[in-house]
């Protein structure tokens, strides 16, 4: 087994077609989704005990919501913990070791719905589900980069979308689950949750073995990589992870990535009650469910579209879009509340959100164009403690301003203003910090002779791709 595993035995063959690794991506990729799916047990979690109603000894939604932070934390500290390891493993092992952790982290989390132990949900999908989510994330993102120099944007936007769309399968699969499963005496979480990691290691070991890596020194037929005169940013050339976490153009891309997310994050986590409270009266629970929905679309769009379009554009500039256009949405929002325009405000908020999802799906290649595709899966997975950090800031800004506002007698409708004037803020900042990006020094860069791992080639093979 330890041979099938390793990258040795992922290296492709003469031949083998690059777009066979998409779908493997995505298999992944739409497993792991199903995080943002999480707030359909929300409810039925406050019922565990009581079933119909919630009971005096049930679990309260403010236990709960750690479920979801802690497993976003895990998923930052996962991916820079083992991205490195990565590299060395290969693909196919750290797929499997992803599969791993997020089923079992379902079938742990069942346990502690059965027995209502909720540090079992703290350990199950958030500690170890959050690994899964992790490793899961930057695995198909790395290797897509290696596959794809010459459309890296498309690349990741192709397995990120699928990360964005999970939800969407998960949401009605898991309510139909739910349903099926609930009795006089459940309501079904448990069993929901013991068939969904069953489902989920089965597509993602499908995944995990279809992966193939590029042999040294592969490029696509026909391409040339551009002069380095053309786009200064896109360098031939590869820092190695532990030098590449001490540069300066990570540390603002780590920024970039903090303060798009900071500010889409908020709006995402908040989305139904804030269009709820802001058109109070106009808006219906039901109406705000398919607001949310309609932002997965854009959220979905975002990735492909804004990463397929940074292809073109380059990155840098795709981000200084993000950050111009980004603080006039956030601050039409306040406006379209005062004027009553619900279409002007489910505009803004999609728009916005196509911005959250193409930053997460642009990063990947951002860094590809700085540090080079060697050990662009590593430096990603340190990269992506900036999702765990907004992951926190996002939500804790809008809901602690909004109770803020509201204890000091703002009306609800108006509570949101002043998050959304300092979104616009931090969306200003993250444009500086974009503008600072530069070339990394060229004594960041490895020497020739430099090895990607055990028994392997050279880097000088490597300059192709």
């Amino acid at each position: 087994m330890a041979g099938l595993l390793s990258r040795e035995r992922t290296v492709a063959q003469p031949g083998f077609n690059r777009w066979l690794v998409p779908p493997a991506a995505l298999a992944i990729h739409l497993s792991i989704g199903q995080a943002y799916a999480f707030s359909v047990f929300k409810l039925p979690l406050t019922k565990v005990l009581g079933v119909s109603e919630p009971s005096a000894a049930d679990w309260k939604q403010t236990q709960l919501a750690w479920i979801f932070t802690i497993a976003i934390v895990f998923l930052g500290l996962s991916a820079a913990a083992f991205g490195r390891w990565l590299e060395h493993a290969g693909p196919r092992k750290s797929g499997l070791v992803a599969a791993c952790c997020w089923s079992l982290g379902f079938l742990i989390s069942a346990v502690g719905v059965q027995q209502h132990q909720i540090w079992l949900l703290y350990l199950g999908y958030g500690v170890l589900g959050g690994c899964g989510l992790g490793l899961g994330y930057i695995t198909p993102v790395s290797t897509l980069i290696k596959w794809f120099p010459d459309r890296r944007g498309m690349a990741t936007g192709m397995a990120i979308m699928g990360f964005g769309g999970g939800a969407m399968i998960a949401s009605p699969l898991s309510q139909i689950l739910l349903d099926h499963y609930k009795s006089a005496t459940s309501v079904g979480v448990s069993e929901t949750f013991i068939t969904l990691g069953i489902v989920y290691f089965i597509s993602m070991l499908f995944g995990a073995f279809l992966f193939r890596v590029p042999p040294p020194g592969w490029k696509p037929a026909g391409w040339e990589p551009p002069p380095p005169h053309t786009q200064q940013l896109v360098t031939r050339r590869h820092v190695h992870v532990d030098t590449a976490s001490k540069t300066m153009p990570f540390y603002f891309l780590w920024a970039v990535l903090f303060l798009n997310v900071t500010a889409g994050i908020g709006v995402l986590e908040q989305a139904s009650p804030m269009i709820q409270e802001i058109f109070k009266g106009t808006v219906t629970a039901g109406a705000a469910a398919g607001f949310v929905g309609l932002l997965s679309l854009f959220n979905m769009a975002g990735r492909f579209g804004w990463s397929s379009l940074s292809d073109r554009v380059g990155r840098k500039r795709t981000y200084a879009v993000f950050f111009s256009l980004g603080p006039v949405l956030y601050l039409m929002i306040p406006y379209a509340g005062n004027i009553g325009s619900v279409g002007l405000f489910v505009l803004c908020a999609g728009l916005i959100l196509t911005m959250y999802g193409g930053g997460f799906a642009t990063i990947p290649a951002y860094l590809s164009d700085v540090f080079g595709t060697q050990y662009v899966g590593a430096i990603h997975g340190r990269l992506l403690t900036a999702w765990s950090a907004a992951g926190v800031a996002g939500p804790v800004l809008v809901n602690y301003i909004r109770e803020y506002q509201i204890g000091h007698g703002v009306p609800a409708a108006q509570a949101y203003n002043v998050t959304m004037y300092l979104m616009a803020c931090l969306l200003v900042l993250g444009f500086l910090c974009n503008l600072a990006v530069r070339p990394v020094r060229e004594e960041d860069y490895m020497a020739d002779n430099e090895l990607i791992g055990h028994n392997q080639t050279p880097r000088q093979g490597i300059h192709r791709a």
